[in-house]
């Protein structure tokens, strides 16, 4: 995709008035515009704005009616904001693609790091799968995925690395390969509870009637410390360096690693 409006003329330029409205500007680029309005923001996507917005935490007084009624997810309130006022707002995460995506009365289950944004109208849940979250309602949201999205009709069984997530279909169920399972992977997984890290041998399975969200590749988006500010030279507020000049210097209590994500942060510890 060119960033060039015309061959040779140079890159193109935006301002207020030339920015889309609630679309693309490029692939990995969208624009949400408030004309006094809300939407909920994960924390970290957004990269510039035009206008008078101001953030505000899913904890903040004002918004307890808003957040009773759209939000619904204790586990992941600290990742979040509620961005409201009027202006346009660039919304984008580490250079994957990022669209829009509208639900008509839907029930949308979509991984908690590729959901970028939602308008109110929609509820957002804790879903039962560990690290999914659950769209219910009428209205717009903004995800990124690892490559182009695609999009199946159940029955199929897909790659947990590529689902991005299912549309008003039931949850999916494990699937193991016959061979996997009577194999010596498979012995050990059955003691230890770990294995099946390869699509062939391990899938989500998907049946009954809905739409099944896949990303173009195996490969996960990595997940990153939602705000964080890199320590990097020029970069204000980017940490402080140790004694010697040999990287950033560590404070606080170590951080938990853990397959659900980092539950420290979640909770704002």
């Amino acid at each position: 995709m060119s960033t060039y409006a015309t061959p040779g003329a140079g890159p193109a330029v935006y301002d207020p008035l030339t920015l889309p409205a609630d679309d693309n500007v490029n692939r990995y680029t969208f624009c949400v515009e408030l004309k006094g309005g809300q939407w909920f923001l994960q924390k970290g996507k957004m990269i510039a704005y035009y206008g008078a917005i101001e953030f505000n935490g899913i904890g903040h007084g004002r918004l307890d009616r808003l957040v009773r009624t759209s939000f619904h997810s204790p586990l992941h309130a600290s990742d979040w904001v509620v961005a409201q006022g009027s202006g346009k707002m660039l919304l984008a995460d580490r250079a994957f693609d990022v669209n829009s995506y509208d639900l008509d009365d839907g029930n949308l289950t979509i991984r908690a790091g590729n959901l970028l944004a939602f308008q109110p109208s929609l509820a957002l849940k804790q879903s039962i799968v560990p690290g999914f979250l659950t769209l219910i309602g009428t209205g717009k949201f903004v995800a990124a995925s690892n490559g182009p999205v695609v999009f199946m009709e159940p029955p199929i069984r897909v790659d947990p690395q590529a689902l991005v997530g299912w549309a008003d279909c039931p949850s999916p169920c494990h699937h193991y390969d016959h061979s996997y399972m009577a194999g010596v992977l498979g012995g050990l997984r059955a003691v230890t509870g770990f294995g099946g890290v390869s699509g062939e041998e391990h899938q989500f399975e998907f049946v009954g009637a809905g739409t099944v969200l896949l990303q173009s590749t195996e490969t996960l988006m990595a997940e990153a410390a939602t705000g964080a500010v890199p320590s990097e030279p020029g970069v204000p507020g980017g940490g402080s360096t140790a004694p010697g000049g040999h990287g950033p210097q560590s404070s606080g209590a170590p951080r938990l690693p853990g397959q659900l994500g980092d539950l420290q942060r979640r909770f704002g510890l």
